[in-house]
């Protein structure tokens, strides 16, 4: 069973659930923000300089954890795509086991690349809603 940080890859329902859990964060962004950059009336209570900086470094932890996660999956269902293609290519053509397994294998590979498609517009959303709103407060490092 190959886990990256509690992402099972075995099942991709439960790769799904584990992923939903994971960008949670980003779905909650523009709340996060609302909560982190003060009103004019709390702007001598609050730093948003620093709160801004901190919510950045969550937001980049969470895209590479779940980057890493997607990826891991990705190259594990490749390597079984291609050790199934290996045996069918070796006197398994008529197996239809084989065949069947071999079919679901490469449809959970496309499914994980939709997912990792699917990341990058998460990604792209959140970082945008975050630099719309801090951008007068904390500007990252450009890398």
């Amino acid at each position: 069973m190959a886990t990256v940080s509690g992402v099972e890859c075995v099942d991709f329902l439960e790769f799904q659930d584990s992923l939903r859990k994971m960008r949670q964060f980003d779905d909650k962004i523009i709340y996060l923000l609302n909560t982190t950059i003060p009103t004019e009336s709390f702007k001598g209570q609050v730093d948003p300089q620093t709160r801004c900086k901190d919510l950045f470094h969550e937001i980049q932890s969470g895209h590479a954890q779940r980057d890493i996660a997607i990826k891991k999956c990705l190259n594990t269902v490749s390597e079984r795509v291609r050790a199934l293609k290996e045996k069918k290519d070796n006197g398994g053509e008529n197996d239809p086991v084989l065949l069947k397994n071999l079919r679901h294998e490469q449809g959970t590979l496309r499914l994980l690349q939709s997912e990792l498609n699917a990341e990058e517009v998460i990604k792209k959303r959140t970082v945008e809603v975050y630099r719309e709103r801090c951008r007068g407060f904390y500007k990252p490092e450009k890398n």
